[in-house]
């Protein structure tokens, strides 16, 4: 690639419940548009059938926009990227036929991105300059992992969770303390008010670094359960130090594994990345954490935190510059 040429990428998301569109020049992002659901907060967590339908009603439309902001046509666009998986089935289908779709009518390359490949890479969207290897900690609603990232196309997954992921953990609880759907975010903005340690929780002791949150779940479960039996007002009168103390015990356990991913491996730069990235004291700690032990610390914006395009964009850059195509028999992959 040339310095005058411009390499234009549409990427395209809809492994959730979010529909996003990026467009991407020359390894920047021009635009990163976002069209959530609110349809799935009055059911606590998102439903795969309505979810599938709002990105066919929003798809086209977040499209549109994505182009005006960032002052391109369609046939400005040198190839078409979306993710392939994993996600929630119909939803991947709705981004992967309108990709296909594109992709046939402008007669660009197709180009399918692994969902957690492009969070773990999302640290190098604001930070090109990041050099390999660096240890990523992925935290989001469906999955949690310690990834070895020792290019854009080798990374190993040191660590991953036995069962259910950070976020689940965050929004399960969130339900259960009456909070709205998604909880995470919630429990954030209530534990700024509460003590991180007025409570305790037990949490999953799995070997080496896996993660375990079931029983974390179920120890949250049964205190509440036995101090509502107390006082009928419990939660209501201690919510925001069970949120504090909850958040507390899932950042803690998690810098706890990625503290002996830092010792095992030595690697210096170290990265977060997922929806929990987001999570204040989570960012908080991090940093702090990279202060303590002389690490680089690589935080994404919040836009690239949760499920965006733009991180799909910056993951289909390296593969377009390599030409690294799919082709249009490729197929979605769930889990």
């Amino acid at each position: 690639m040339n310095k005058e040429q411009k390499i234009n990428l549409l990427a395209i998301e809809s492994s959730c419940d979010d529909t996003s569109v990026a467009i991407m020049q020359n390894g920047k992002i021009l635009c990163n548009i976002i069209t959530g659901q609110e349809v799935h907060s009055k059911y606590g967590g998102v439903v795969p059938e309505l979810a599938s339908r709002s990105h066919q009603k929003n798809m086209i439309p977040t499209a549109e926009i994505a182009l005006r902001e960032a002052d391109l046509k369609i046939e400005h666009i040198d190839g078409i990227a979306y993710t392939e998986g994993p996600g929630l089935l119909g939803s991947l289908l709705v981004g992967q036929q309108f990709a296909k779709g594109l992709s046939l009518a402008t007669g660009k390359p197709l180009i399918a991105v692994n969902h957690l490949e492009a969070h773990v890479l999302s640290p190098l969207i604001e930070n090109p300059e990041l050099d390999f290897p660096y240890l990523c900690l992925l935290v989001s609603g469906g999955h949690t992992q310690i990834a070895e990232v020792e290019s854009v196309s080798k990374i190993k997954i040191l660590g991953t969770t036995l069962d259910d992921a950070a976020g689940e953990a965050f929004d399960k609880v969130a339900k259960l303390l009456g909070l709205k759907y998604p909880g995470g975010p919630l429990i954030d903005k209530l534990s700024k008010e509460g003590d991180p340690n007025a409570f305790d929780f037990n949490i999953g002791k799995v070997p080496e670094l896996d993660f375990s949150f079931s029983g974390f779940k179920t120890s949250v479960l049964y205190f509440v359960q036995k101090k509502q039996s107390e006082d009928a007002t419990f939660v209501e009168k201690h919510l925001s130090d069970l949120c504090a103390s909850v958040q507390r015990t899932i950042v803690d356990y998690l810098l706890s594994k990625f503290k002996k991913a830092i010792k095992k491996t030595g690697i210096n730069k170290i990265g977060v990345a997922g929806g929990v990235a987001a999570n204040s004291m989570l960012r908080q700690k991090i940093l702090a954490l990279g202060n303590e032990e002389g690490l680089k610390v690589y935080i994404p914006s919040f836009q690239y935190c949760t499920d965006n395009a733009g991180m799909i964009a910056n993951a289909a850059h390296h593969k377009f510059i390599n030409k690294m195509y799919s082709g249009l028999d490729a197929k979605v992959f769930s889990s």
